[in-house]
C-alpha cells in the first residue's frame, strides 16, 4: 500500500467492532467516536434499521445489476434527495464517493457554461482525483499543479488573515465580495462555470465563511448566469444543527448539491442533485456501474430515514451546543486553545501548532475517544461524532477533550 496513506496515531488501531457511537479495537479496548470514519458512520454502528434492510437486500440474491437496469432504490432515494434539496425540477445521480461526485457537477456546469473557468475557496478540499485535486485549495492535499481546469481561488474561510482580522461579519462580507468582482473583472476571460465551495470546509479545519457570505456571492454571480455549487459532501443531512443542507444557513438555493459519506452510513454512496436541465444537458452516453447499487441504495435509504423519523437534526443542535458551549468556556483559561469553532456536530479546536495536535490525538486516544486533526497547518483537532450521539456522551466526550487539553496546556507551560 502507498507510503503516503497516512494513518492516525503513532501506535495505529484496528477497529474491529462497534455499537451505538463506540467502538472497539483488535486489543479490546473501547472508544467513544467523535470522528465517525471521517464523519461517515453519521448514525453510529450496529443500527437495526440500516442492517436489517441491507440484509433483506442481500437475501434476494442481488447485490449489483448496475444503472443500465431499473433500480427501485435509486428512484426513491433520489425523489427523498430531490424533494430535501429545495432544488427546482432536481435530478439525482449517484456515484460512490464524494470525489466522483464533485467531478459529475464540475462536469455538468463546465458543459453548460462551455467554460474551463472554475472559483473556488481558499482552503478548500474536494477530493483526490485530477479534477477535484484542482479546486482543492490546501498544499498538503494538492500533489499537481497540472489541472483540466482554470481555477481563481476567493476568500471566504480565512479571516485569521491580517487585512481581515477585526472585521465584522459584515464588513468580511463586503470585502469577500469587492475581491469576487476584482477577479472577475480582472482573471478571467468571458464566462466563468461555476464557484464551488463547502459551507463548511472539512479538511479545511472546520473553517467557515460567515452566514450570508454565499447569499451576497450569489447575487454576483447570478449577474453573469454563472452557476453555484455547493459541496455537502461533510455537511449535509442536518450535521450543523442550524440547517439540513449548510448552505442553507446563507439563504442560499444553489443549482448543485454533491453529497456523500454520512449517507450511506458508511456504504459507499454519492451522488449529486441538480437542476433537471443541467443534469439533462450532456450529449453523451452516461452511466455508473457501482454507483447506487442495490445495497448502498437499501443502506442510504435507511439511514435517511432514520435521520428524518427521529429528527436527528435537532439532535445535533441540541448536542452539538453542549460540546461547543462547553469547548469556548474552557478555552477562556488554555493559552494552546487558538480558536473554538463549529455548528452542530462539527467542531473544531486549533492549537497554537502540529505537535500540540498530533498530542492531543494521542491523549484522548489514552482517554478512550476517537477525534480527527487537519486545518490548512495541521493545527485544528476536527470532530464529528455520529448524530445520534446522546447527551450524556457529550458530557462525557466533553470532559476527555478538556482534560486532553488542559494537559497540553500545562506541558506548553513548563517548556
Amino acid at each position: 500500500m502507498p507510503n503516503w496513506l497516512a494513518l492516525n496515531y503513532n501506535e495505529p488501531i484496528e477497529i474491529v467492532s462497534g455499537k451505538g457511537n463506540r467502538v472497539v479495537d483488535a486489543d479490546g479496548k473501547s472508544y467513544l467516536d467523535f470522528f465517525a470514519g471521517i464523519l461517515t458512520n453519521m448514525i453510529g454502528y450496529d443500527v437495526p434499521e440500516v442492517r436489517e434492510a441491507v440484509e433483506r437486500q442481500l437475501a434476494t440474491g442481488v447485490v449489483h445489476t448496475s444503472t443500465v437496469y431499473l433500480l427501485r432504490g435509486q428512484v426513491e432515494l433520489a425523489e427523498k434527495i430531490a424533494r430535501l434539496s429545495g432544488i427546482p425540477d432536481a435530478k439525482v445521480f449517484f456515484t460512490n464517493s464524494g470525489t466522483e461526485a464533485n467531478e459529475t457537477a464540475l462536469l455538468l456546469a463546465t458543459y453548460a457554461r462551455k467554460s474551463d473557468q472554475v472559483l473556488a475557496m481558499r482552503q478548500s478540499y474536494h477530493g483526490r482525483s485530477f479534477g477535484a485535486v484542482s479546486v482543492t485549495s490546501n498544499r498538503a492535499w494538492k500533489n499537481n499543479s497540472l489541472s483540466p481546469l482554470n481555477v481563481h481561488f476567493l476568500h471566504g474561510a480565512d479571516r485569521h488573515l491580517t487585512q481581515f482580522k477585526g472585521l465584522s461579519d459584515a464588513d468580511y462580507i463586503a470585502a469577500c465580495v469587492d475581491d469576487l468582482r476584482h477577479v472577475l473583472a480582472t482573471s478571467v476571460s468571458n464566462d466563468v462555470a461555476a464557484l464551488i465551495a463547502e459551507p463548511i470546509q472539512g479538511v479545511g479545519g472546520f473553517t467557515m465563511a460567515p452566514d450570508g457570505l454565499f447569499a451576497a456571492y450569489k447575487e454576483v454571480l447570478d449577474e453573469q448566469g454563472i452557476l453555484f455549487i455547493s459541496d455537502e459532501v461533510q455537511t449535509g443531512w442536518g450535521r450543523t444543527g442550524s440547517a439540513f443542507f449548510g448552505i442553507q444557513d446563507h439563504g442560499v438555493t444553489p443549482d448543485v448539491i454533491t453529497f456523500a459519506k454520512g449517507l450511506g452510513n458508511g456504504f459507499a454512496v454519492g451522488g449529486v442533485v441538480a437542476r433537471g436541465d443541467l443534469m439533462d444537458a450532456p450529449h453523451a452516453v452516461g452511466l455508473s456501474t457501482f454507483g447506487g447499487n442495490p445495497i448502498s441504495m437499501a443502506a442510504a435509504n435507511a439511514t435517511l430515514d432514520y435521520v428524518l423519523d427521529h429528527d436527528l437534526q435537532a439532535n445535533a443542535a441540541r448536542t452539538g451546543a453542549i460540546i461547543i458551549d462547553g469547548l469556548k468556556e474552557a478555552a477562556e483559561r488554555l493559552s494552546v486553545v487558538k480558536d473554538v469553532r463549529g455548528k452542530g456536530l462539527m467542531f473544531a479546536v486549533e492549537l497554537a501548532s502540529p505537535a500540540q495536535a498530533a498530542r492531543f490525538m494521542e491523549e484522548t486516544k489514552k482517554a478512550g475517544l476517537l477525534a480527527g486533526k487537519g486545518g490548512l497547518y495541521g493545527t485544528a483537532i476536527r470532530m464529528a461524532p455520529p448524530l445520534t450521539l446522546t447527551v450524556e456522551e457529550a458530557v462525557e466526550g466533553l470532559g476527555i477533550i478538556v482534560s486532553a487539553l488542559e494537559t497540553i496546556d500545562a506541558e506548553a507551560a513548563q517548556q
